[in-house]
């Protein structure tokens, strides 16, 4: 879609994903080594007092939502991202989807050729809990003057 087929208020769902605890430990020993994301034990007697994915790993998984769910001309752009929340745990077996909701939309004066569109996006688990919350900021390409 191009940046004049978008409103403020449309919204997109994404494809549910299961994440696996093969997953979680797989990403956590690569890029967050902590017990509470490495060891399903040892998370017992963690802050958590479970075993819980990495908050990057919920991003990553978020991204990759994103990718399949908001259908962006050209790609996926980012010029930032305004707010990033991890107000509850992703788990282990947890299945999440994206909602996400266009609110707000800009032009530039400098180029034209160019729009940018603000989401809100959630990344929920089956029991509606959001596991993650954030507002990036995309480029979007307009049509041809």
């Amino acid at each position: 879609m191009l940046y004049e087929d978008f409103t403020v208020g449309m919204k997109f769902r994404s494809r549910d994903m299961v994440v696996s605890l093969e997953d979680v430990i797989a990403f956590a020993k690569a890029f967050d080594p902590q017990p509470f994301h490495t060891d399903p034990e040892a998370a017992k007697a963690t802050f958590f007092k479970e075993h819980v994915a990495s908050g990057w790993h919920t991003s990553a998984v978020t991204m990759r939502l994103i990718t399949e769910s908001l259908p962006v001309a050209g790609g996926i752009v980012g010029a930032g991202v305004d707010e990033l929340r991890w107000p509850t745990a992703l788990r282990p077996g947890d299945t999440i989807h994206l909602e996400s909701e266009v609110v707000e939309m800009r032009t530039f004066k400098s180029r034209t050729d160019t729009g940018l569109v603000k989401f809100l996006v959630k990344t929920v688990a089956q029991d509606g809990r959001v596991v993650q919350s954030m507002m990036p900021n995309v480029f979007v390409p307009r049509a041809a003057a």
